[in-house]
């Protein structure tokens, strides 16, 4: 993978020492060493210093020389310290080139030494910044290798794999799971963006588009790659290229009126401030990225800075950097000033003279002392045995260049630990931009803690976003919806259903909906199981609290019809149609009034049973006593026959028994009903789904239907013989009003059985109470209501005369 000119590669030399008289003749060009200096221990380089051999005006270039000029600084470093290779002197051999094919031949040299010589005289070599270069070489010099334990390849910036997860981290974050990437054909952003692909998909996180830039791409592929940008959903932009690369695209995209985006970095060039420009400020505005962290090198500022061509006479390549950037030359020019050698640094503004950070730099820092610290272990000796290798002890010129493989600071696979620093684009007002850390990513801390984030609301967000931006391509499911899995689309792409009925989700992105417990039922948003409503009639209510006043009603009219009957108890209308029955139908009917409030309320075992049993017994006695009416006045009018004397078997004795034998029948299959199989209180959750019904279970069905079947069956004989007698003079009986109110008594109850067993929940107890009442205020009306009218507003018809009168007419 190439990275850029960020990458510094260390690599632990792979050639075999040859003997001293083994000679051997170096092919091809040779003369790339620009920099040297003897030591007992030999440190090699190879670096881009210059292009075609001659120094260009060229950013890259002069950043290579600080990459050069930092490896002479840390070895004299070194060197003055007395703890670390005492006794020994470093010294480098330093190669320039550039291109492939010359860094090839550079490192070559450098392994060889001297031209003529085949004896290595480096026992490490720091490779190209780029990792792609570096790779090439290591394929070159693999084969020469010694089996030994350690690898042979190493590197100071981490691997693009860190990198990779860093950014994902960063996406979980912020909640970023929707989207694009721009990268270079080359092979190292290709499989960098592979590699990304791959991760995200196991992170949640999806690709929209992912769009391949080539710095040759025509003005069509260019408009192409502008629109899809554009006009794509997503609303972050990974950026993978290097730096030349990311140059041209932003060139390119200039005025192609790309806006609302957050653009993330590859660390290559994240921390190159000369991208921006005035057209480009609107597209880097708040881009983000992870950097090499910023590190502080004492001295070493002041060490490049005082570069003078006089401390490297030898160099062509110096002279020739100094003519760049002062347009001097050390030579007589009618073109050019004469350089004196003396020009200040400080004064010159580029890639080299730039010391406001030291991220890239400070990776030749590390790689030079993570050389010197593994040559020291090497070296050590305690006991006749090497305490880092466990081997027999070694001098410096036994060392072989593979024994130099110490894994210091390096993983298995040659990686450094991955450390880098999150950083943010903000543009200042004096158009200038500021590179903020934001953030940190450390490989080397445990799961969970590696992804650090500073203060949030110093973040300067891309797109002009004044808050965080949200790029997915579905927002995720709310509680109370399911996500469901679009095979058509991307996983990030999924779908959103409501949740059934009766269903519940309680968390974002539930993959299934929830069924609430049977006494239980979601709310309006489904996301919640709460305890289902119970229904009941209540008193509190208008329907209960409605048949509650009809049931005192219908009491206070049977109480002061008693009152009207007590008063007038002697008056002829009274005496002839039977008193004593009168009051008992009174009294029961009184008891069918009340009966009805056991109806309403919360039920319970004693409301249940009452209920339906008070309701029985009371009825069968009103009816009994209406029977036991309509026979008297039956038997009364066969009684004025000539030589009839049936008045005498059914007198007041025998009414009061007829009265008691019908009534103890219903007693009896109430308490047989009680006794094996009584109403109990339910919770009926099967009618309605979305609340419970309290209601009285009639436990044995048979007993129920049994008390309204012999009910019905006493008023069916009362109506019969009623009708029979319904022509009997008016003033003498009230077989015509007894036919009425059993007529009324048996509509209601027919039509009382399918209203019941149709009528859902409360309305259920409601139709009863409804059919108790008005068969009660039947009864009470047409039997008494026009007894009460002549006694109170006609009491002249309430005499025996008239009595009299209407019984000849009868007769005649």
């Amino acid at each position: 993978l190439m990275m850029g000119w960020i990458t510094i590669i260390l690599f632990i030399l792979l050639a075999e020492t040859k003997s001293e008289n083994q000679t051997c003749k170096v092919i091809g060009q040779t003369g790339f060493m620009e920099f040297s200096k003897d030591g007992d221990l030999i440190i090699g380089g190879v670096f881009s210093l210059s292009g075609t051999r001659k120094i260009e005006d060229n950013g890259y270039q002069a950043l290579e020389l600080k990459f050069a000029r930092t490896v002479i600084f840390t070895v004299e470093e070194i060197n003055r310290d007395s703890k670390l290779l005492p006794g020994m002197t470093l010294g480098y051999r330093l190669y320039n080139g550039c291109g492939s094919e010359n860094l090839v031949r550079a490192a070559v040299e450098a392994v060889n030494g001297e031209e003529q010589s085949c004896k290595s005289r480096i026992q490490a070599l720091l490779g190209h910044s780029s990792s792609g270069v570096s790779e090439d070489i290591n394929t070159i010099l693999g084969p020469l290798s010694i089996p030994q334990l350690y690898p042979t390849f190493f590197r100071t910036v981490p691997s693009d794999r860190f990198q990779i997860i860093a950014l994902l981290k960063l996406m979980e974050y912020f909640d970023w799971r929707w989207v694009g990437i721009i990268h270079s054909p080359s092979m190292y952003a290709t499989q960098a963006t592979t590699e990304f692909i791959k991760e995200a998909k196991k992170e949640g996180i999806c690709v929209e588009y992912m769009k391949s830039f080539s710095r040759s791409s025509t003005t069509s592929d260019s408009i192409t790659t502008a629109e899809i940008i554009r006009s794509s959903s997503s609303k972050v932009v990974l950026l993978f290229m290097s730096l030349s690369y990311t140059k041209a695209f932003l060139k390119i995209m200039e005025g192609r009126n790309i806006t609302g985006k957050q653009w993330l970095g590859s660390e290559s060039w994240i921390t190159q401030t000369d991208l921006a420009s005035a057209t480009r400020k609107s597209i880097l505005q708040g881009a983000m990225g992870f950097a090499i962290p910023e590190a502080s090198i004492p001295g070493l500022a002041e060490f490049l800075l005082n570069l003078k061509p006089s401390d490297e006479p030898e160099s062509a390549m110096i002279r020739a950097f100094w003519e760049d950037v002062f347009h001097c030359s050390f030579t007589p020019s009618n073109t050019s000033a004469m350089c004196n050698g003396t020009e200040d640094l400080r004064t010159i503004s580029n890639d080299y003279t730039d010391m406001t950070e030291f991220r890239a730099v400070n990776n030749v820092y590390k790689a030079v002392y993570a050389v010197a610290h593994a040559l020291h272990a090497l070296l050590q000796c305690r006991n006749a045995s090497n305490p880092t290798t466990g081997k027999q002890c070694v001098n410096m010129k036994d060392i072989q260049p593979k024994q130099d493989g110490d894994k210091v600071l390096f993983d298995e696979n040659g990686d450094t630990v991955a450390q880098y620093d999150l950083v943010n684009w903000q543009m200042r007002e004096d158009g200038s931009v500021e590179i903020v850390s934001i953030g940190e990513y450390d490989s080397s801390s445990s799961e969970g803690k590696n992804f650090k984030l500073n203060d949030i609301t110093k973040i300067i967000w891309g797109g002009n976003h004044v808050e965080i931006p949200r790029s997915v391509c579905r927002e995720p499911c709310p509680p109370g919806t399911r996500k469901a899995i679009n095979k058509r689309k991307p996983i990030c792409c999924f779908d959103c259903f409501e949740c059934p009925e009766g269903t519940i989700s309680n968390q974002t992105n539930a993959p299934e909906c929830l069924i609430c417990p049977p006494e239980f039922w979601p709310n309006d948003r489904k996301d919640q199981c709460l305890p289902k409503p119970t229904e009941y009639l209540s008193y509190k209510e208008i329907m209960g609290a409605l048949l509650t006043i009809f049931c005192c009603l219908g009491v206070f009219l049977s109480l002061l019809t008693s009152i009207i009957f007590l008063v007038h108890k002697e008056t002829p209308i009274v005496k002839a149609n039977n008193s004593e029955l009168s009051f008992l139908l009174l009294f029961s009917l009184k008891l069918c009034f009340l009966c009805s409030l056991t109806f309403i309320g919360r039920p319970s075992d004693w409301s249940c049973m009452l209920r339906h049993t008070a309701f029985g017994i009371t009825f069968v006695l009103c009816i009994s006593c209406v029977l036991g009416k309509t026979i008297v006045v039956l038997m009364a009018f066969r009684a004025t026959l000539p030589g009839s004397n049936v008045m005498k078997w059914f007198g007041p004795p025998q009414q009061r028994l007829s009265v008691l034998a019908f009534t103890l029948v219903q007693v009896v299959i109430c308490i047989l009903w009680l006794t094996i199989n009584p109403p109990f209180p339910n919770r009926n959750m099967n009618y309605y789904k979305e609340k419970i019904i309290l209601e009285c279970a009639l436990g044995s069905a048979i007993g129920f239907w049994a008390v309204l079947g012999y009910i019905g069956l006493l008023a069916l004989m009362c109506f019969i013989l009623a009708f029979l007698a319904r022509k009997l003079p008016d003033s003498f009986n009230e077989a015509k009003f007894i036919t009425f109110s059993m007529l009324i008594f048996c509509a209601v109850w027919i039509t009382f059985i399918p209203a019941y067993v149709s009528s859902p929940g409360k309305f259920t107890v409601a139709v009863e109470i409804f059919a108790i009442l008005a068969s009660s205020f039947g009864l009470l009306i047409c039997i008494f209501v026009p007894k009460c009218y002549i006694m109170i507003f006609k009491p002249e018809q309430n005499s025996k005369k008239h009595m009299m009168v209407s019984k000849t007419v009868f007769k005649e």
